[in-house]
């Protein structure tokens, strides 16, 4: 007989393989071609659109919703790939309903907003579908530009460039391209190898070469870099992990919720994929919420996300909330982990309620424990180990608003970089950014 919801401990199998790939489909099915021209004629193409501003890469909005309207998708398209090169990953992504949807007119006024993610989902899926790269490169520069890391700061930093007529080499530590769009994004965000086939669509622009298993500090060095190239741009990411702090988080089944998220988009068959009877996740972001759903999707009994301020506090936006509550997961706030229990595995972990005092927060002293055999840090992230010779700012590397860093000849975006948002459309508008001040510069 095999693994069930109640089977205890960390297992596999806990649903059968037909449940689990179900679980797994689609989050948000695509429009059809009649669907999306219902939902783009209910778009009033504003002229001051606060979507357009509330978009962190500024996509034309209203002009691509009316592209769609008059039957030119794959024109709507080019709008938004000219400011967003993966605004295909970022209309699956991108938290619309906190950016352009929540600001937008029909929104406030009717509080059911047109539904711009899936639009733009639409005209690029279109584009891809139909195998058209709507760039060509520039004539050649003579010049090379090392970028390290192949996430979406990266990724649309080297299109950029290349676009422009440069050389690009991109360095990247991991066997596959992609970044977190590729590792730290849920399943079903992104199903049927999305992240690897935009990757590969993008790369059709010429000019970019990728060298997987290039660590910077290993293989690679930025004084090495900066000899071998006329500039370097950093999108290396988050590395480090923070502690919980906690008595006992060396125990079996305590596991970083953003591997767990990697291990699972790498597995081809999720049946295999073992998770506990009893799942909390510590944190409050999309992480979070990410590792908690999927906990449940592939067969959790009890999944609870652990969140130590209020839930208006929490990184997490409220759609994200709702999607975990209704999948099941429970949401606890005001509590802290204090320890995780057990005789070298986890079994319980004992969380503190807190309060805030105005002046920081702090444990009440009243105590509450859970049944766990695994336990996810969904706590944030941090930059790992510093490259040489580069400014720091709140523990990530200080840039500009077009990316410089300290160093000369050196910029950074993305995750690593201070300022922004740690979202894939801001690591994408990040990458855009300097790459053209690497242009301005290199050409003068």
């Amino acid at each position: 007989m095999g693994n069930s919801q109640t089977t205890p401990g960390i297992v596999a199998g806990r649903l059968p393989a037909d449940r689990i790939q179900e679980n797994f489909d689609d989050l948000h099915p695509a429009y059809a071609p009649h669907e999306a021209a219902v939902a783009a004629d209910r778009c009033y193409f504003c002229h001051d659109a606060p979507c357009m501003t509330a978009c962190p890469t500024s996509i034309d909005i209203p002009l691509f919703i009316r592209q769609i309207a008059t039957g030119t998708p794959e024109a709507a398209a080019k709008t938004i790939l000219n400011q967003n090169i993966l605004g295909g990953m970022c209309a699956r992504v991108c938290p619309t309903e906190t950016l352009c949807e929540e600001v937008c007119v029909r929104e406030v006024a009717e509080g059911k907003p047109v539904e711009i993610g899936r639009l733009q989902r639409y005209a690029t899926d279109t584009l891809m579908e139909a195998g058209k790269h709507p760039f060509t490169r520039a004539a050649p520069t003579g010049k090379s530009v090392a970028v390290v890391g192949a996430g979406p700061a990266g990724l649309s930093c080297a299109h950029r460039l290349a676009m422009l007529g440069h050389d690009v080499v991109i360095y990247e530590a991991r066997p596959k391209a992609g970044g977190l769009n590729e590792f730290g994004i849920a399943a079903y965000k992104a199903p049927n190898g999305f992240a690897t086939a935009e990757v590969e669509w993008l790369m059709q622009i010429g000019g970019i070469t990728i060298q997987e298993g290039q660590a910077l500090g290993d293989q690679i060095t930025l004084s090495g870099l900066k000899d071998s190239h006329d500039a370097v741009f950093l999108s290396i990411g988050l590395s480090g992990v923070n502690a919980l702090r906690a008595e006992g988080e060396d125990r079996e089944g305590v596991e970083d919720a953003v591997s767990f998220i990697a291990e699972l988009r790498q597995t081809s068959d999720l049946t295999t994929l073992p998770v506990g009877r009893n799942v909390v996740v510590i944190g409050g972001g999309m992480t979070a919420v990410d590792a908690a759903v999927q906990s449940k999707l592939l067969g959790a009994e009890n999944v609870t996300i652990a969140y130590r301020r209020g839930q208006e506090a929490m990184g997490a936006s409220r759609y994200e909330q709702d999607l975990a509550a209704q999948n099941g997961v429970r949401l606890m706030f005001n509590v802290q982990p204090v320890a995780v229990h057990g005789n070298g595995r986890a079994v319980e972990i004992e969380l503190e309620y807190t309060t805030d005092t105005g002046s920081g927060l702090t444990g009440t002293g009243e105590t509450v424990r859970l049944a766990a055999d695994q336990v996810f840090k969904a706590i944030g992230q941090t930059l790992g180990d510093t490259p040489e010779g580069i400014t720091l700012e709140g523990r990530k590397i200080a840039v500009n608003d077009t990316g410089r860093t300290s160093l000369d000849g050196v910029w950074a975006g993305g995750d690593c970089a201070s300022g922004g948002d740690d979202l894939t459309v801001t690591a994408v508008a990040e990458g855009r950014d300097a790459a053209m001040d690497i242009h301005a510069t290199l050409v003068g």
